[in-house]
C-alpha cells in the first residue's frame, strides 16, 4: 500500500477519493452529454462501483484517476489522472491518461491543466517512458486536449474489445507522448 499522492496545479487538486464525491460523480456519469462518447450513462451503483476501483488503485499505487478540485471553489469536478488499463488493448501494456469532468467545468482549460500535472507526474515520478490516450474517432474533444498536452495521434484502430462491431464508437484513435518530447 502507498501514501496517495496529490497533485497541485495553479487552480487545481488533484486527490484521492473523498465518500462525498459519490453523489456529484454520480449525476456527472448520469449526464448523457458528458458521457456521449461512451456506450451509456452509468446508474449509481456503477458510479459507486468505479469510485471504490479509483479509490482501491490509489490507495494500493499512490496514482491512478484523482478527484479533481478548485483550489478556489472546492467541490468534486469530476477526474483525472493515469491508469493501467484492464482491457487486451492493440497496445497494451500501457499507462493511460484519461480524465471525465462535470459539463459545468468544460472550455476553462480545467482537463488540460490537471492532464498536464498527471504527465509531468507520470515521467517524473513514475519514469514512464511513454503515456498513451485513446477515444472514440467522434470524440474531437477529447483529442483536442490530447493535442492540447503534447500528444501526437499515432494510428487508428477499430477492435476496442468493449465496444460492439458496427457501433458508431468502435473506431478508436490513439495518441501517444513519450517523455523525451515531453
Amino acid at each position: 500500500m502507498q501514501k496517495p499522492v496529490e497533485l497541485e496545479t495553479e487552480r487545481l487538486l488533484l486527490r484521492q477519493w473523498k465518500d462525498a464525491d459519490r453523489g456529484p460523480f454520480a449525476a456527472l456519469c448520469a449526464d448523457a452529454k458528458v458521457m456521449e462518447f461512451f456506450l451509456s450513462t452509468l446508474n449509481r451503483e456503477e458510479s459507486n462501483a468505479m469510485v471504490e476501483r479509483c479509490r482501491g488503485l490509489i490507495q494500493e499505487r499512490g496514482w491512478g484517476f484523482w478527484a479533481v478540485e478548485s483550489k478556489v471553489a472546492p467541490g468534486f469536478m469530476g477526474f483525472v489522472g493515469l491508469h493501467i488499463p484492464a482491457a487486451d488493448l492493440p497496445f497494451s501494456p500501457c499507462v493511460e491518461i484519461g480524465w471525465r469532468l462535470s459539463e459545468d467545468y468544460w472550455g476553462n482549460g480545467y482537463a488540460t491543466e490537471a492532464a498536464q500535472a498527471a504527465l509531468d507526474f507520470g515521467f517524473q515520478n513514475l519514469n514512464l517512458r511513454e503515456i498513451v490516450s485513446f477515444t472514440a474517432v467522434l470524440n474531437r474533444r477529447s483529442q483536442a486536449v490530447m493535442s492540447r498536452i503534447g500528444m501526437r495521434q499515432t494510428e487508428t484502430f477499430e477492435h476496442h474489445p468493449r465496444v460492439p462491431t458496427g457501433n458508431p464508437l468502435r473506431p478508436h484513435c490513439l495518441f501517444r507522448i513519450s517523455r523525451k518530447a515531453q
